[in-house]
Parts: C-alpha cells; structure tokens; sequence
C-alpha cells in the first residue's frame, strides 16, 4: 500500500528533527565552549575525529547515552553523549576503535554512563580485533556521581588489561588527565601528549601543596616534557593536535591490527644506497671508546626513511622503534653509545624490555644493534633496582618467540652481552663485526685482573700492562671465540650486514617456537 500525504509529512518532520537533534548534539556544550577550546589552541572533540579518520568513514556509537541521575545539580547538564565520543571508522583503511572525551561537556569528566560508554567500544575493538584508541581531555572523575566514576573507571582498567596483548592500545593525552584517569594510559601500549595543552599526574599542584608543602606548577609536575625526559611515560610529543594525530596516523602503519595478525607488510622501496649515505666501516669507529651516531647505523640497515623511534628523550642511552626491512614492520632496539656510553641502566632497561614484549605480543620481528659496555655502575642504580630492572630486559628476551636478529658492532661485555639478544635467550641469528669485543670486561680491566702480579713484577709496568692488554684481545676479546662455540653465526663485514639481515629475517619468516603451558610468567615488575 502506498504511504497517504499525512504519513509521508510525518515521516519527513521526523526525520528532520532527527537531523536537527543531532546537529546539536554535535555542538556538545555549546559553541561558546566550543570556542573556549579553539581559544586555547586546541581542536574540538570532532574536529580531531574528522581529521583523524578517513573521510567518511567514522560511525558514531552510544551518542544518545546521558546521564542516568540526576546528582546534586547534573540535570541540566543532562547532554547527549555524556561527554565522551565513542565509535569506529578507518584510518588509511584500517578499521580502528575510539573513544574521544569532550571537555565541553562538563569538563570531559568520567562518570557512570560516560564510563560504560568507553568500556562499550573496547568490547567491540577486542570483539572486532582492531586497534583502539583514547583521545583523553578530562577533567577527572565526576566527583557529583561518586561511585558511578569510580565504577567507570575500574571497568575502562579491566578491559584496558585483557586487552593488552589482544589489540594495540595508544592513548593521546591532548588537555588535563588527572588523578584515576592517568591509570588508562598507564596500561595502553603507546602514550602521546600536545605539548603546552597538555598534562597528566596522580595528585594536582594543590592537593602536593596541601599535603606536603611543595609548590610546583602543573608542567613541571606532569607536563609533556616531564613524561618524555623523565617519567618515561610518553613515547611522543606533538606541537599541537594536528601533528600528535598524524604521529598516531604513522604509528598505526607499522602495527597488525590484532595479535592473530602477521607484522605489517608494505611494498619492498629500491634497493641500494641513499645517496650520501656513509658506509657503515666509516660510521663506527674501531676505537670502541669512541662515539658515534647509533641512528645512522639504523638508517643504513633499514628500508630507507622508516625509521619511527620512540620515547627518544628517555633513557637516551637505547634506542627502540620501528623499523621496515624489505617492507616487513620490525622493531628496532639499539645501544646508543652517544649517551653514557650505550651502558644498560634501570631506565633504559624497562624501556626495552616494555618494548619487546610489546613486539612479541604482536608478532613484530626484533633486530638488537649491539655496542654495549655494560650495567651502568653506582650506589645510586644497586639502590634503584639494577638488579629487577636488569632482570626484566632479559625476561622479555627471553620469553619473546618472534624472529631475534642481533648483531653485534664492537663491543658486548658481561651481563650486558647476555642481557642484549644473545644466542643464550633465544636469539636466532647472531652476527659479528670482524673488530667486535665479545667477552667479561674490556680488555684493559681483564688484563689488570689475570696478569696483575706479572704487571706488577715488571721493570716497565706500563709496557707489561699493554701487551697483556693485547694478549687478552688477541685470545678473548674477539668474535672468533664466541663463534668457534657457535654463540655467534657468523662474523660479517659492516657493509655486507644489511644484505644478510634481510636473507635471514625471510628465513624466519614462518618461525615456530612453542612454549610450555602456563597461565603466566612472573616476570620481575
């Protein structure tokens, strides 16, 4: 039956209301809070959607949900939405997650109904096996709903950890987040902030001042730069929220979309050196006390430009990111002899550790670059943990099963050498450069050790102490020991070490290395 002229208005006046209702959902608090956010270099909650996601693709989920009580005053506050986006669409096509707070609507704070809205959309992002994203600006608990914030809270925490190692998760911190909240990022995978909008910390400046006497500004307690250089939370920090969202947009393409997938592959660039690109017997230098540019290694072992690093500010004595090698996603761990001479210390050692149990969760192959001297020594690192926080880098090592490449440069002494990818945790491939130091310590504490009474007895004691020093290099401190007992595959020339990498990690490319049943390890947090 065909619809009569009444039904067919009807219909038609509802749907423009609905048209209309949803075009002020969108305004959130209003457009005079809208423009507060502009006002203050930032971009609203749907302006960095549209940027974010491809165009026309972003679906909106929950927008309807409001809050469900009216505490102490909220009711006309009641807006759709609750305060916080939620839904899904793709990003260079890849289907992706999000939940995106709105600061217009009160603050962004967190209560009952904004929480079940965000723990919706990780059940869906675990469900559909896609990544998920948070972009934080909130002001907090909604302290009027009491426990439903709490509750909100403790439901985002829980699927923030059985999703950990289901789905990358990447958190963007782009305005306040504070207190409860900084639990959430806390968990996920990869943290980012906007540098002058944004900050995070437990306690505010107020409530330190109150309770313990300090005065301390909220960039200087938990300001981009203190998560970057100091806290190790942050992996990166934009200028504003443009080049913080294209950051995410780049990072997603270098990661699966869920731990059922193969690491990403992109297609193979020209072989070949970059013009001005130096070789790498001419980067290193053979005097091992020498420093040297680590990411110009990385470049020339890498497919050209990709590499991404991560937390560069932190722990700058090891370098981690991503990397492509014959177009394959890889994740990149490198000592930095540039900074406290590439030594292995609390910082850098959960830094690592962090990152390659993330790239075994999700199936990324590893290259370790080896330089490395040894655990930084001092009361202050045996105070700190050396010892757990040591422990940690080679748990995650040892406990990871993708493809281990690793390759040593020029030194690799004691512990450290165990501790950096060796044949010992489960390496599959081990290279040498032909001046390559492998051994305890360094030849001149070696020599002082075994030959010390000989040295001692001699005329010239500084003549005796070098040439032990170099009967100890000549017999030890070399890669052909190691790779006489078969702890090393091969002893390569620099520049041929690209070329062998990539034979090697399409070798592995169907590696297969089961482990005994366990509910978990206990690795040494």
């Amino acid at each position: 039956m065909e619809q009569s002229p009444i039904q067919d208005t009807v219909n038609q006046q509802r749907i423009d209301a609905l048209r209309e209702l949803k075009a002020k959902m969108k305004l959130g608090g209003g457009e005079a809070r809208l423009q507060s956010q502009r006002e203050k270099g930032k971009m609203t909650v749907w302006e960095r959607l549209e940027y974010l996601f491809d165009d026309n693709t972003f679906v909106e989920v929950g927008g309807f949900v409001e809050l469900r009580n009216e505490h102490f005053g909220l009711g006309k506050n009641k807006i759709p939405g609750d305060g916080v986006v939620t839904g899904f669409g793709r990003i260079k096509g890849k289907l992706v997650y999000i939940a995106a707070q709105d600061f217009g609507v009160l603050g962004g704070s967190l209560g009952e109904m904004h929480g079940k809205k965000v723990a919706n959309i990780m059940d869906l992002a675990v469900q559909n096996k896609a990544p998920m994203i948070t972009l934080n600006d909130s002001g907090g608990a909604r302290i009027q709903e009491g426990i439903g914030a709490l509750c909100g809270y403790g439901d985002i925490f829980y699927r923030n950890t059985k999703a950990s190692g289901v789905i990358p998760q990447i958190s963007v911190i782009m305005g306040p987040c504070a207190g409860g909240a900084v639990y959430s990022p806390g968990i996920t995978d990869f943290v980012a902030m906007v540098r002058g909008t944004s900050n995070m910390f437990i306690t505010g400046p107020d409530v330190i001042k109150t309770v313990t006497g300090e005065e301390v500004s909220k960039d200087d307690l938990g300001g981009p730069d203190v998560h970057m250089e100091r806290s190790g939370v942050a992996a990166y920090i934009g200028n504003d929220d443009e080049e913080t969202l294209s950051w995410v947009v780049k990072l997603l393409s270098y990661l699966p979309s869920s731990n059922e997938e193969h690491a990403p592959v992109l297609p193979v660039p020209a072989q070949g050196i970059r013009q001005g690109q130096k070789s790498l017997a001419d980067i290193v230098p053979s005097n091992a006390n020498k420093a040297y540019n680590m990411l110009e290694v990385i470049d020339c072992m890498v497919d050209p430009y990709s590499f991404f690093e991560l937390q560069p500010n932190f722990a700058a004595n090891i370098i981690i990111g991503f990397a492509r090698i014959d177009g394959i996603s890889t994740g990149i761990i490198a000592n930095n002899p540039k900074h406290l001479a590439g030594c292995l210390d609390v910082n850098a050692s959960d830094k690592a550790a962090r990152f390659v149990r993330f790239c075994d969760a999700f199936n990324i192959p590893l290259l370790t670059l080896v330089d490395v001297p040894g655990f930084l020594p001092g009361v202050d690192q045996e105070y700190a943990g050396i010892i757990r926080h040591g422990a940690k880098l080679l748990y995650a090592y040892s406990e990871a099963t993708v493809p281990k490449l690793t390759v040593t440069l020029r030194k690799a002494y004691g512990g450290a050498y165990i501790c950096m990818c060796s044949k010992h945790l489960g390496s599959d491939m081990n290279l040498a450069w032909p001046g390559a130091e492998i051994a305890v310590m360094g030849p001149k504490g070696a020599a002082n050790v075994i030959f010390r009474k000989q040295i001692m007895a001699a005329e010239d004691s500084a003549a005796e102490a070098e040439k032990c020093q170099q009967e100890y290099t000549d017999k030890f401190a070399n890669p052909r020991l190691a790779a006489s007992l078969g702890y090393i595959d091969d002893v390569v020339e620099p520049d041929e070490t690209p070329t062998i990498i990539r034979r090697y990690l399409w070798s592995l490319s169907d590696k297969q290395a089961p482990r005994p049943k366990r509910k978990h390890g206990n690795i040494p947090l």
